[in-house]
């Protein structure tokens, strides 16, 4: 069954509610106050009197139940009978009708740590997560009325982003041929942001700023994956060792040949190669050898 009423279906949306400065008011709440003192005296009707009296008593009443205060990046929206009727935003001391309800909300901007979550990254390996998020309130009405509780909705809302941003990238690639977790901290920040105020959008809450606290392998897999990184490591080293190395040899036998230093026929030019090899591949300092004899013997 669907509701006919195309009011029930749209959100809240934060208007300017129509109230007064209280500071004017206080010379009415005066006036009152003066009217109260003065009324038996001024009369000589004692019915008059009392009458003066009761008036007088009735504004000041009056007056006094419709004062409230708000403080700077404090909101007060305004209901009449449960129908919203604006959200006041001026700071100080502020006067509305006395059957107005007045609902305070803060503004200001609130910060949150979530909780170390664990998640599945993109190769599924088990990784450790958290965030810190700075937000705040944009929207009063949206806050209040389309949502149960803001506070807890947005508790919520990071904790799913979290998980579905930590599940879209891996943690590492030793390739640098993907986005990662940990070594694109920047750009993550800004999916995450951008991900969690698409979330709290109705709830009419504005997300500034988002940043990853704690990121690391889950405890069971972490040993295994720090041996799989050293290995990875020694491994690309390796590769940019050996490149460099057969660049060199090339040409220094380039060079050799271009300056006639040396005639090489294929055999002392692939003795030449492995020891050249050996050398620039090597691990720990090279011995000198002087060869007294011939190559062939």
């Amino acid at each position: 069954m669907t509701d006919s009423n195309p009011r029930a279906l749209r959100s809240s949306a934060e208007r300017p509610a129509s109230t007064a400065s209280g500071y004017a008011m206080l010379l009415v709440l005066l006036l009152a106050i003066l009217g109260f003192a003065f009324s038996a005296p001024l009369s000589d009707d004692m019915i008059w009197a009392v009458l003066g009296m009761a008036a007088s008593g009735l504004v000041f009443l009056f007056v006094l139940l419709g004062f409230y205060l708000l403080q700077p990046n404090q909101a007060a929206a305004i209901l009449l009978f449960g129908e919203y009727k604006g959200t006041d935003r001026n700071t100080g001391l502020r006067w509305a009708w006395p059957w107005l309800i007045k609902k305070k909300i803060s503004v200001r901007i609130h910060n949150i740590t979530s909780e170390r979550l664990k998640v599945n990254d993109l190769r599924g390996n088990p990784i450790e997560i958290a965030s810190n998020v700075v937000w705040r309130v944009a929207d009063t009405a949206q806050a209040l009325f389309d949502v149960d509780d803001y506070r807890e909705f947005v508790h919520i809302q990071i904790e799913s982003a979290v998980r579905a941003i930590g599940s879209r990238y891996p943690y590492d690639d030793f390739t640098h041929e993907e986005i990662t977790l940990r070594g694109n901290a920047e750009h993550v920040s800004d999916e995450l942001r951008a991900e969690l105020q698409e979330r709290v959008e109705m709830a009419g809450v504005h997300i500034d700023e988002c940043r990853l606290t704690h990121l690391a392998y889950a405890q069971e897999i972490a040993q295994a994956m720090l041996r799989r990184q050293q290995a990875e490591a020694v491994v690309a080293a390796r590769k940019t060792l050996v490149e460099g190395a057969v660049g060199m040899v090339e040409m220094a036998l380039e060079q050799l040949s271009q300056k006639n230093v040396v005639e090489l026929d294929d055999e002392r030019r692939a003795a030449m190669v492995s020891n050249l090899m050996v050398v620039l591949c090597s691990e720990r300092d090279t011995q000198p050898v002087v060869n007294t004899g011939s190559l062939y013997q």
